[in-house]
């Protein structure tokens, strides 16, 4: 255990200038007092860690001392090989990048772990987009990527509507959403962060000046926090339904989870024949049309009038099929 400790410390200071024994405790999950001891051993180990007093100071490794890989266990080595997702490595145009990264770091490994990239391979595959989808990457997605990890500014067209819209944008970061590739970027005239399908993009000119980046930007907490106000911001009608046990299990899978979560937890207790009623979030009544005849007899439409009427016509037109004699 400490062992593992002190080489996850040899690592972070490593990785950077220096680091405060606040900011070290923080990361390996110890006390302030515990880094001192772990610093000490270091220094008696022979790694050249140096501690800088002060309120201001820190610790520090001297001398350009590197550590090896070839301390990685097999766990460690697979869990490297498993970081780089082909398909989505391939469409930003790294593929080369990431197998001569991957040779290298195959080549510092112990013989015992050199395996590692051939059984991750055999055991993990990501296969992003839904099914019955055949996703594409974008053209311009490579040129966006370049300078995504360049730092670099770009101007962009993109479709909006039925205009086309020109921006400049500071490209933070891409993500990857069930098959769709999108730009979070910061647009200096208005200084706020957005969201951008890159297959709506038109023309792009990679070939601005560097921008400063933000480090305190969170890509994955950015993103989450953006589609959950997404996914809040096209719900903008109710409907009332009466849902049997069975059709609350599937509700889920049928209309937005987050809106079913709300909505029972809003809700009153079952009835006598175990239905509750409750009222859900929706895009509208023309998409909730179509979500709720996924669960067919297991969920009755109560408001609004016009969606009742309409399952209603539904449902007479299945009887008037069924009622006939099979061909």
């Amino acid at each position: 255990m400490r062992a593992a400790r002190l080489i996850k410390m040899v690592l972070l200071l490593q990785s950077r200038p220096s680091m405060t024994g606040a900011e070290l405790a923080r990361e390996l999950e110890v006390s302030e007092r515990t880094v001192t001891r772990d610093a000490q051993a270091l220094i008696e180990a022979g790694v050249p860690v140096y501690a800088d007093r002060g309120r201001t100071g820190g610790y520090r490794l001297v001398g350009g001392y590197r550590t090896r890989l070839t301390g990685l266990a097999r766990g460690e080595a697979e869990a490297l090989f498993l970081s780089g997702v082909p398909g989505a490595l391939r469409e930003m145009g790294l593929e080369d990048a990431a197998s001569a990264a991957r040779l290298k770091v195959s080549a510092a490994l112990l013989p015992s772990v050199r395996d590692a990239a051939r059984t991750a391979a055999q055991r993990f595959h990501l296969d992003a987009p839904a099914w019955f989808s055949e996703p594409r990457a974008p053209e311009l997605l490579p040129a966006v990527a370049d300078a995504v990890w360049d730092d670099r500014r770009i101007t962009a067209r993109y479709r909006r509507g039925a205009a086309e819209v020109e921006r400049a944008l500071e490209p933070y970061g891409l993500v990857l959403k069930a098959g769709v590739w999108y730009l979070c970027a910061r647009v200096p005239e208005a200084g706020t962060f957005r969201v951008y399908r890159i297959d709506r993009f038109t023309a792009v000119d990679g070939g601005g000046d560097r921008f400063g980046r933000d480090e305190g930007f969170d890509l994955p907490g950015f993103w989450e926090e953006r589609a959950e106000e997404f996914a809040r911001s096209i719900l903008r009608a109710e409907v009332v339904v009466r849902v049997s046990p069975t059709g609350v299990r599937r509700l889920p899978y049928v209309v937005d989870p987050a809106s079913v979560r709300e909505a029972l937890s809003a809700g009153g207790p079952p009835d006598d024949t175990g239905w509750v009623t409750l009222t859900l979030a929706v895009e509208s009544e023309e998409v909730a049309h179509t979500q709720f005849l996924g669960l067919g007899p297991e969920v009755e439409i109560l408001s609004p009038a016009p969606l009742r009427a309409r399952f209603a016509g539904d449902t007479a037109r299945l009887a008037a099929l069924y009622d006939r004699p099979h061909p």
